[in-house]
């Protein structure tokens, strides 16, 4: 179960990316009061949560209705999360992981940035659940899956720690800092995403059917 969490956080720390978020949320809550900003924390942090856990716990009875097999899915979530990590290695932004140009756009005219975009797509996108999915699905047994559960609770309490110190962390280790450590954990999710895609082409039989 070590191997599991450790894998777990790993990739959710990548995917979520708290440090980046931080950022991100204290440029969107600049001219929010103290009080507002921390509910608007913790709102988005309790709705990205919910969208996880639905993920988490459901996504292998949505795969089983679509009939997607599990090698499928690691090997699809592999890819996304490799191409999440070189865009972190390189410092980029897509979709994936932040918000488009529409969507910024958007994000201007309204008031309350709690569920969009901070709850989805900053803390719970396309990456991050995808990673559950996969977690999920990688985990084998009761515990296992208790396990991942647990991780992706503990993330997001690290990521509502990082939203309620967002200012003084983006003061800490400004941009440079920041491009840093989001360079180390791309390379970690890079390493970690083509191992998912090696796991998903054994598991699918492809390389059995070849060889013979």
């Amino acid at each position: 179960m070590v191997e599991i969490a450790a894998i777990t956080l790993a990739t959710l720390f990548a995917t979520v990316s708290p440090i980046d978020i931080s950022a991100i949320f204290a440029a969107l809550t600049s001219e929010y009061s103290d009080k507002k900003r921390k509910r608007t924390a913790v709102r988005a942090v309790t709705v990205a949560t919910i969208v996880l856990l639905v993920f988490a716990v459901l996504g292998e009875a949505l795969l089983s209705v679509l009939g997607i097999s599990m090698a499928s899915l690691r090997t699809a979530g592999g890819i996304i999360l490799l191409l999440i990590g070189i865009e972190m290695v390189f410092a980029r932004t897509s979709g994936a992981s932040s918000t488009t140009e529409l969507e910024d756009e958007e994000t201007q005219e309204r008031q309350d940035v709690s569920v969009f975009p901070m709850a989805l797509p900053l803390i719970a996108g396309p990456g991050s659940m995808g990673a559950v999915m996969l977690m999920m699905a990688h985990a084998s047994g009761f515990y296992q899956q208790a396990t991942v559960i647990l991780c992706v609770i503990a993330i997001m309490l690290l990521t509502l720690v990082c939203l309620f110190a967002a200012t003084p962390i983006t003061r800490l280790l400004g941009v440079t800092g920041m491009h840093v450590i989001m360079r180390v954990m791309g390379v970690l999710l890079c390493a970690l995403a083509v191992q998912f895609i090696f796991d998903g082409v054994v598991e699918s039989g492809v390389l059995t059917a070849i060889s013979q």
